[in-house]
């Protein structure tokens, strides 16, 4: 079993082996360049990807949400709120996409998932459970290694980070598929007290992850506003 962090807050900038973060979230609290949070999966090589998270934020300007990259493409899977109101870029081998008129509302926890696969080169984006279209981006795997960070967005293999990419904000429940899952997982995903099938990338349940710089660890809120 994975050892559970039990302090209320923590900000460490190593904390090496696999965690239970049930009922923990990263809290992100000022705009830098430099504080992120490194999650490491053993996979590089993906030939389809979902990711689900929660996060809470009242940023209006662009910020980065989840940032894949590998030697080959910076921005090998990327989700980006872009400035607009309601658009959200996903970037899949550095082909970005937008997707329009999302109910991505500030100060409220949202549960966003987005989902690709090489075989058919869609990616779709679900926000509270609702879906985009889905849009056409790229066919070909995902091959690392892979750097995966929140909090920032990675214009360079593990590096390369504009404060104004930044996440100001908290999230919490982060899982990673190497697969497209279903509606139904992704609703009783966005549900949040229905059984889901945890994530065999990355499992918030079991996560390894390196903080750098000025991230904390505290109990979570999402709930509260479910």
């Amino acid at each position: 079993n994975s050892p559970k962090i039990n302090t209320e807050k923590t900000l460490l900038n190593s904390l090496p082996g696999q965690f239970d973060l049930s009922g923990k979230m990263f809290t992100f609290p000022e705009e830098t360049d430099t504080a992120h949070v490194r999650l490491t999966t053993s996979r590089q090589n993906l030939r389809a990807v979902t990711v689900c998270f929660r996060s809470f934020t009242d940023l209006q300007r662009e910020h980065s949400l989840f940032s894949l990259s590998t030697p080959s493409a910076a921005n090998d899977f990327l989700i980006v709120k872009k400035a607009a109101d309601g658009v959200i870029d996903i970037l899949a081998k550095q082909n970005g996409k937008l997707f329009g008129g999302q109910n991505y509302r500030l100060n409220a926890w949202l549960s966003i998932c987005s989902t690709w696969d090489a075989a058919s080169g869609l990616v779709q984006v679900w926000i509270d459970g609702k879906p985009s279209s889905r849009k056409f981006t790229h066919s070909v795997n995902i091959n690392g290694p892979i750097i995966i960070v929140l909090g920032q967005d990675q214009d360079n293999h593990g590096g390369g980070f504009d404060v104004k990419q930044s996440f100001v904000g908290m999230m919490s429940d982060v899982h990673m598929w190497d697969y497209v899952i279903s509606p139904s997982e992704i609703q009783s995903y966005t549900q949040g007290f229905v059984s889901f099938t945890p994530g065999n990338v990355l499992n918030w349940r079991l996560l390894e992850f390196q903080i750098i710089g000025k991230v904390l660890i505290e109990g979570e809120q999402w709930s509260l506003s479910v």
